[in-house]
């Protein structure tokens, strides 16, 4: 293990380890120390994750504490039983975010660290069942997850069994509701709510869902506490991917608050001459790239500044892009992920895409921005999930910060650099200007 202060924390320079490996790295998960879902109201392990301020890091940045707290208290005045699980955790690891690679390089180098989250979790709000979502064409990363799985029920070393949930790739498969949708036979949809998941979740009874690495990070304050957690930043450490124009893109661990310009330079710097980041995902938004250089990666700074810390996302697009294009390629692909069953995603995200799609490269037309703006407002806060919520934060950052472009495109049409390959990726989608 590093030292106090030291990073890495979560991913090992080797790996995957062994169970022995691991507990020789890390010492053994305290289990049956931190109390339980009972009088104590969680247990001592939700305190500490409380105290250490650790947020969910999926995207949401959702108090983890307060979560475990909410599953424990729900499952303590749940009701009699009707299945066999008291409370449920489902561990999210489909990483749907194209831009991310975090998730996916953490089950792959350190799976026992999230399984003894996992485990750690359950104790804490008394659960019975627990489920890992992850791609169903993960491949080789869902073989070696499977055999950790069994390494660890031959060691004995859970309350509760783990079991591997497939899931469609898809950018709202992986939404908690639609996780729990998925673990309860239906289809990988989300659902409207209340009820929430922590009051009628997988089973119908309540349900925690967590990202991997928030659970990685609740090993490890399980083991060396808040303080500790806290030693390298308020906020402890991230997992960051780091992306686009820079000179060594990959995933970086970092202290929560360092500037993103720090990032930037860990990362080799830029490898062209950029203009802009994308801060947060697809979820998240754009910023100037001079203006993003002094902004902490943090979730409250970048929201303040108009994007997100999201799933830990940083892409850097260089000036030999075209803002506008990036941003209706995705818009498109988004639209095109839609659940299909809410009126702002099944209408108001292709009507929204399209509008970009002729702001990109379409013939110059003063009219688009208005267009846009107004089915901005149509489409946010009106669905069953918030893809039509983060597109019109997506699409609305684009029209701030790409607003000389804009002009250029409405005066005079298309840029040169429509037709540049895009810096931004999107599974499975078919990209391209309009002919």
């Amino acid at each position: 293990m590093t030292t106090a202060t030291g990073l890495p924390r979560l991913i090992p320079p080797g790996g995957p380890l062994s169970l022995a490996d691991h507990v020789a790295r890390y010492g053994p998960a305290p289990l049956g120390e931190q109390g339980g879902a009972d009088g104590t109201a969680g247990g001592d392990l939700i305190s500490e994750v409380e105290r250490a301020g650790l947020t969910g890091r999926g995207g949401a940045g959702f108090p983890a504490g307060r979560k475990l707290r909410a599953v424990a208290t729900a499952a303590r005045t749940a009701g009699p039983l009707r299945s066999q699980a008291a409370a449920v955790v489902v561990a999210n690891g489909c990483e749907s975010e194209p831009a991310s690679a975090k998730d996916g390089l953490l089950l792959a180098r350190a799976p026992h660290l999230v399984l003894d989250g996992i485990a750690l979790a359950a104790e804490a709000v008394g659960a019975t069942r627990c489920y890992l979502g992850l791609h169903a064409d993960a491949g080789e990363l869902g073989l070696r997850l499977a055999a950790a799985i069994a390494e660890r029920e031959r060691a004995g070393c859970d309350p509760a069994p783990v079991q591997l949930q497939p899931v469609p790739r898809s950018y709202v498969a992986s939404q908690e509701t639609a996780l729990i949708s998925l673990v309860n036979g239906g289809p990988a949809k989300p659902t409207f709510v209340p009820p929430r998941p922590f009051q009628k979740g997988a089973h119908g009874r309540p349900t925690l869902v967590q990202n991997v690495e928030t659970l990685a990070h609740i090993a490890l304050i399980a083991r060396f506490g808040a303080d500790w957690f806290r030693d390298v930043g308020s906020a402890g450490s991230g997992l960051i991917t780091v992306s686009g124009a820079v000179q060594r893109p990959g995933v970086y661990e970092i202290a929560i608050g360092m500037p993103v310009g720090e990032l930037v330079r860990r990362a080799g710097g830029p490898s062209q001459q950029p203009q802009a980041i994308l801060a947060g995902g697809y979820f998240g938004g754009w910023l100037p790239y001079a203006q993003a250089l002094d902004l902490p990666v943090s979730d409250p700074a970048l929201r303040a500044a108009g994007a997100a810390l999201g799933p830990g996302i940083l892409v850097v697009l260089p000036e030999s892009a075209c803002g506008l294009a990036e941003t209706a390629w995705v818009a498109d692909y988004l639209a095109s992920q839609s659940a299909g069953q809410c009126g702002p995603c099944l209408n108001g995200l292709p009507a929204l895409a399209d509008v970009l799609k002729h702001l990109a490269f379409g013939r110059a037309d003063g009219r688009g921005v208005t267009w846009a703006q107004q089915l901005l407002g149509l489409v946010a806060r009106r669905g069953a999930c918030h893809l039509p919520d983060g597109t019109a934060a997506f699409v609305d950052s684009a029209l701030r910060t790409f607003a000389a472009e804009l002009h250029q495109h409405s005066v005079s049409g298309p840029c040169a650099r429509v037709r540049r390959r895009p810096t931004l990726p999107a599974p499975g989608h078919s990209w391209g200007a309009p002919a």
